[in-house]
């Protein structure tokens, strides 16, 4: 008999407002050695302001374990429904969420 941890099942509840969904073409990231911190907002043409619909506050190991999720969720998308093309250039006055500029390092 081996000593495998059992999986534990977790129930999750969607709420009607959570269902409904909060739409985001702007994330700013900050962190701290104890927390990743994402506020999701919407940049819209002509509107010079922008409100935080969403904040998630997470460890630095949460943050890192989502990160793997997307690339593994992102792979599989491109897999089934092609390459996602990132149209335009970064620094050419858009908006929306933003590669890293060219020669930063992501770890």
């Amino acid at each position: 008999m081996t000593n495998q941890p059992q999986q534990q099942q977790i129930n999750i509840e969607l709420g009607e407002k959570e269902a409904e969904g909060i739409y985001s073409n702007l994330a700013i990231i900050t962190h701290s050695p104890a927390e990743f911190v994402v506020d999701f907002t919407r940049v819209l043409p002509g509107i010079p302001k922008a409100k935080v619909h969403a904040r998630i506050i997470m460890t630095p190991q949460h943050a890192k374990l989502l990160l793997k999720a997307l690339e593994d969720n992102i792979d599989k998308f491109e897999k089934r429904f092609g390459e996602i093309k990132i149209q335009g250039e970064p620094n050419q006055g858009g908006f929306g969420f933003q590669p890293p500029e060219s020669g930063s390092k992501v770890h």
